[in-house]
């Protein structure tokens, strides 16, 4: 099984990073293969937490190889001061590499998406103003600076210089701003490249001479499903491929080379930002699971959406990413719910109903959640260690979940700790002991 991608199957914060951490103990590699710092994983390990925003997340292990692949946008500020404070903290990073061919988050591009959001006022998408979605929009034209540019002074200044020509008049008002100063802005660069000089390689090359060792390798992404730009609640995504096929372009492998695909889901479900969110809830119970799951973004600190388990968008996710097994995460939040619902379709305009994910944003936008009521349970399942521990409640929940979606639960998360959490039967079946001990 040598490659494996982790993807998130809702609208991302699904657990990824705790998921990724508890493979790499096996794995010999682990790809992040698309987003930014606009996302980010928390990781609990011996009581401390530790909170990733573009590093991936087996840098905790030792001796692990760990890319930053070319379909991640990178600010280069924060990967320095990420890297800064792993080294602080006692983290051994010298096993990072970043594609030559990653794309750089630049100063024009946090003030074009600042300044794109204000515009749009009430109908703003909600992103996180951290350059992404316009850093990805040069790429696509072809004006991007990448991570091989910080190493040539003159290359570095005439393609800023070509960049920022056709953003002139949507700058005028910062063309004055230090950080627009095509001195101070090279300069600054040209000082990220010296201190990542030693990570930069052909990581595609890297990555494929460990899967030709048949070794593991994970494939990591951000975000999730439901905000891929092209599958997810378009405008109201992100602006890149979160979904498993992403994972190829994203690390520069095959088709061939993807083996397994597991889609993290939460045990129900969160969104942030806006767009549409059929099975979202508001009041007591909202309040409550929000608290009790900690639902504030890990870069942002936003405070997130809480809904209901949607499992129309599950299913839609298990087929847009081929996904062979899930891992659900927070279990232990349903805990002390004396009925829980799940969504199995949804109600739209008209009264319709629709049992498959709508492809129409006019019927997706005014969907509401048709729901089964499940019976709950009162019991602190943290200390859950087999799904015999877990009450028959629980257990009907994941098997409810399973039937519906078609795809087996291998892992349960029922704690914030890397230790708090169950491997099913599916999951020891699958994979075997080697791999679920990790």
């Amino acid at each position: 099984m040598p490659g494996l991608v982790i993807i998130g199957a809702q609208w991302g914060d699904e657990g990824k990073g705790k998921v990724t951490d508890l493979l790499a103990e096996r794995a010999d590699t682990i790809v992040r293969f698309q987003g930014g710092n606009n996302a980010g994983h928390t990781i609990v390990r011996d009581g401390q937490t530790w909170k990733l925003h573009l590093m991936p997340s087996g840098i905790l292990h030792p001796k692990k190889l760990c890319v930053i692949g070319n379909g991640v946008v990178i600010d280069p500020k924060v990967l320095t001061d990420e890297l800064d404070e792993l080294r602080r903290r006692g983290v051994d990073t010298s096993g990072l590499r970043i594609s030559a061919n990653a794309h750089l988050i630049m100063p024009y591009h946090m003030l074009l998406d600042h300044a794109g959001e204000i515009k749009l006022g009430k109908l703003n998408i909600g992103t996180t103003r951290r350059g992404i979605g316009p850093c990805y929009a040069d790429k696509a034209a072809r004006l991007g600076i990448r991570v091989q540019d910080l190493l040539d002074e003159k290359i570095l200044k005439k393609k800023i210089v070509a960049a920022l020509e056709p953003k002139r008049l949507m700058l005028r008002s910062y063309q004055r701003s230090e950080e627009l100063d095509l001195q101070t802005m090279t300069q600054e660069y040209l000082t990220y490249g010296h201190r990542l000089k030693r990570y930069i390689a052909d990581t595609s090359k890297l990555v494929c001479d460990r899967l030709d060792r048949d070794e593991l390798v994970l494939f990591e992404g951000a975000q999730g499903t439901l905000l891929d730009i092209d599958h997810g609640t378009y405008p109201f995504v992100t602006s890149s491929n979160p979904i498993a096929g992403s994972a190829t372009i994203g690390a520069g492998v095959g088709p061939k080379d993807i083996d397994e695909v597991w889609g993290i889901a939460k045990a129900y479900s969160t969104r942030v930002g806006a767009g549409p969110f059929p099975t979202e809830l508001e009041g007591p119970i909202a309040d409550e699971l929000r608290e009790k799951g900690h639902e504030y973004g890990t870069t942002t600190g936003r405070e997130r959406r809480v809904g209901w388990l949607d499992l129309v968008a599950l299913r839609y996710a298990a087929r847009i990413n081929s996904l062979t097994a899930i891992a659900l995460t927070k279990l232990d939040v349903l805990s002390g719910q004396e009925r829980i619902l799940v969504g199995t379709a949804y109600r739209g305009p008209e009264d319709s109903e629709f049992e498959h994910f709508p492809y129409h944003q006019t019927v997706l936008h005014h969907a509401v959640g048709q729901y089964e009521s499940l019976p709950g349970w009162d019991e602190d399942i943290t200390g859950a260690r087999s799904e015999a521990d877990l009450p028959p409640e629980a257990r009907d929940y994941l098997r409810f979940i399973e039937e519906f979606v078609k795809v087996p639960i291998a892992l349960v998360g029922v704690g914030p700790g890397r230790d708090e959490v169950i491997w099913t039967k599916a999951g020891v079946g699958m994979h075997g002991s080697a791999l679920t001990a990790a």
